[in-house]
């Protein structure tokens, strides 16, 4: 057997050459994914967005949004590759999302995530967002409820302390590797 080696990821802002890769993901991770044009539609007009992706080398491998709307940020859309998950990216993108609600002075964060979505609800709970409430019959696709979840004060040295651990933690983690099935490109 064969090590599969390390990848670097680099985390930057989603260009409009993303944009393929990025719905190829969202068609793999949402029974209900956003059209293609909508992504383009937020990286060049929507002012308040910003977008990110992960890539492994030069493949995409996970994407999130943000909209910044007075002092509060809401996270719009999250997906890593199925191929990739379990790895840590996932932790890596939200740690990048909440330092650039940070940088903007955003007091909160916020998002929408299923209730059935456990792996996801753990996530944002680990980063320290909790429940504030649903949304009934949120999701078009089957009607799901939407569980509200935000994070305490971004400024507090609670989160802080929990942000600069969980940091510590996942650049002493060893470096994901590319899956059995993933060209290294």
């Amino acid at each position: 057997m064969v090590a599969r080696p390390p990848v670097r990821l680099v985390i930057e802002p989603m260009r409009v050459a993303d944009l393929s890769a990025v719905h190829d993901i969202e068609r793999r991770s949402f029974s209900t994914p956003w059209p293609p044009h909508a992504y383009r539609t937020e990286i060049e007009t929507n002012r308040l967005a910003t977008y990110l992706v992960v890539r492994a080398g030069r493949v995409v491998v996970g994407y999130a949004g943000m909209w910044l709307m007075a002092d509060e940020a809401h996270i719009t859309t999250f997906a890593v590759d199925p191929l990739w998950r379990r790895r840590r990216i996932g932790e890596r993108l939200l740690l990048a999302m909440l330092d650039l609600a940070i940088s903007r002075q955003a007091r909160e964060v916020t998002l929408e995530v299923r209730l059935s979505n456990v792996p996801a609800r753990r996530l944002y709970e680990k980063y320290g967002f909790r429940p504030v409430g649903l949304r009934p019959n949120y999701y078009s696709d089957n009607g799901e409820d939407a569980l509200i979840m935000t994070t305490d004060q971004l400024e507090g040295s609670a989160m802080a302390g929990r942000l600069a651990g969980l940091r510590d933690a996942l650049e002493a983690s060893p470096a994901p590797q590319f899956p059995d099935d993933e060209i290294a490109t």
